[in-house]
């Protein structure tokens, strides 16, 4: 369950042995590691479309020898006919989460390729996006993770229709012929056939200039010195700096040395609570989080090692999937694609087959607030990818995984364990791990910070009697996707790679040469 991987000079790590595959053949025949994540990354868009694909959205963090990585945002807008007010007039006090088209802002995934390809890529884009196209257009066989979701999306989309079991073949020729489209440029992608398709979908939530302004932009990362180490991840509106502020606080914490100890456990969740418990009113595209990331002693302060604190006293499954791959000079690229929830919003443009996101249940309802719906906002995300440089400015890590609201919560404990505790990459990523959670959607931990439930995965070393002792509602979860599907690759001081793909993924594979 545990198993750690090494190569010399390249590897990928993804959630499905077919695309780490074709990740490292790009690398073999001298690409890039992003032209490993972009094909990789592809592959997944056909073969899981229940975690990714062409309708979601797309983060990544490049380390490219730059002292400072690279960071893309490829985070669609809501469409120019957005209209909150119509919404609350609805009765809606929340976006929706499934079958309506105005919680799917444009999706960034082409783009955010495009970019990463166009910035770094080696080989032509064509060669790049070949494996995807074949398995569309040849077929591929049903993920064990995928079956569950069958009865439902089979019924939408007839490329699922004929899918029973795992193994079972599923072709998805719209697939293919949108991903030949991209390799012309983004204008054959969305106002191309796919384009065409989303704009009727959509009855006016979008306008042909929705679609032509480019969604990715190249941005700078925010990053905090801890454990020795500089960890890297995304601004808003990525919630990523949740990660950031949870690693400080927990720095000063005098954690146990012993990962195994309860005491270990609490003071993370804490550390977890603190960072996060005033999310909604931080969170939006074009926040200045950095006040928030200098609280992070005012805020260890709130932690008590013998008491879950009372938040409101102190305070003034998502589906996703990450990977990652580093090439033999050092490029390292972290990428997180997303649907937000399962197969998105359960809504497929007509013509392709793409299923659409529903991303935008990040937005607020609430009138006036900064992140309220309207057009040409980008909603809160909770994709947190994360790279880890050494202070000579070397690479030294990049991690990341799915899991909505828990990513920084997941990430917090792998890095704690790697940077630490020098736990290998397999121990670090497949020890059972907590999360917080609510029972509901897996986006709402932060509604009622008080009420999260400290839920501990099967073969959890802490006991969850140890925690209730401190005050924490618990409660126990199978060992499975319900955490996460994390990835680690780790530059040794030797230049080798030590990698682990998720056991969780249960096909996910980290491959190299």
């Amino acid at each position: 369950m545990r198993n750690t991987r090494y190569a010399r000079s390249g590897m990928v790590c993804t959630v499905d042995h077919l695309a780490s595959r074709v990740g490292v053949a790009m690398l073999e025949r001298g690409g890039s590691a992003a032209d490993a994540a972009v094909a990789a990354n592809a592959v997944l868009a056909v073969t899981s479309p229940h975690l990714c694909g062409l309708g979601g959205d797309l983060f990544a963090l490049v380390h490219d020898g730059s002292p400072v990585p690279a960071a893309l945002n490829a985070s669609g807008r809501a469409g120019s006919g957005a209209d909150p007010q119509r919404l609350r007039a609805e009765g809606h006090e929340r976006m929706p989460f499934h079958h309506d088209v105005r919680s799917v802002p444009v999706p960034g995934c082409a783009d955010g390729w495009l970019a990463l390809h166009a910035r770094y890529g080696r080989l032509p884009l064509a060669d790049v996006l070949a494996p995807a196209i074949g398995y569309a257009e040849g077929g591929f066989p049903v993920s064990p993770l995928m079956v569950p979701a069958l009865p439902t999306v089979g019924p939408l989309c007839e490329d699922f229709a004929a899918a029973r079991s795992a193994g079972d073949p599923i072709r998805r020729p719209g697939v293919a012929r949108a991903l030949k489209a991209l390799t012309g440029g983004r204008e054959g992608f969305y106002l191309g056939e796919f384009g065409e398709g989303l704009l009727a979908l959509g009855a006016g939530e979008y306008t042909e200039d929705d679609l032509a302004r480019p969604a990715a932009e190249w941005t700078r990362p925010l990053g905090r010195r801890v454990f020795g180490h500089d960890v890297w991840t995304m601004p808003p509106n990525s919630q990523g700096y949740l990660l950031l502020l949870a690693l400080a606080v927990a720095e000063g914490l005098d954690l146990p040395a012993d990962p195994a100890d309860p005491l270990w456990a609490h003071l993370l969740v804490e550390a977890s609570r603190v960072a996060g418990h005033d999310r909604p009113e931080l969170l939006f595209d074009g926040a200045r989080v950095e006040a928030a990331l200098d609280s992070a002693a005012e805020r260890r302060a709130m932690v008590s090692r013998d008491r879950r604190a009372a938040l409101r006293d102190l305070a003034a499954p998502g589906d996703t999937t990450y990977l990652c791959a580093v090439d033999g000079d050092g490029m390292g690229v972290s990428l997180i694609q997303s649907n937000a929830a399962g197969f998105g919003s359960l809504l497929f443009e007509p013509r392709t087959g793409i299923n659409l996101h529903n991303r935008g249940i990040g937005f607020s309802l609430v009138p006036g607030h900064p992140a309220e719906y309207g057009p040409g906002r980008r909603p809160p995300h909770t994709l947190v990818p994360a790279l880890v440089t050494r202070p000579d400015g070397s690479l030294r890590a990049v991690t990341g995984t799915m899991g909505g609201d828990g990513q920084p919560q997941i990430v917090l404990q792998i890095l704690t364990r790697l940077l630490l505790h020098g736990q290998e990459p397999g121990e670090a990523v497949g020890t059972p791990r907590w999360r917080l959670g609510t029972g509901g959607t897996g986006f709402d931990t932060w509604n009622a910070p008080d009420e999260a439930v400290v839920e501990l995965e099967e073969g959890a070393p802490w006991a969850g009697e140890e925690l209730a002792r401190r005050g924490h509602p618990v409660a126990a979860l199978p060992y499975g996707s319900a955490f996460g599907h994390a990835h680690l690759i780790d530059v040794l001081p030797s230049g080798m790679l030590a990698g682990a793909a998720d056991p969780r993924s249960v096909i996910g594979a980290a491959a190299g040469f």
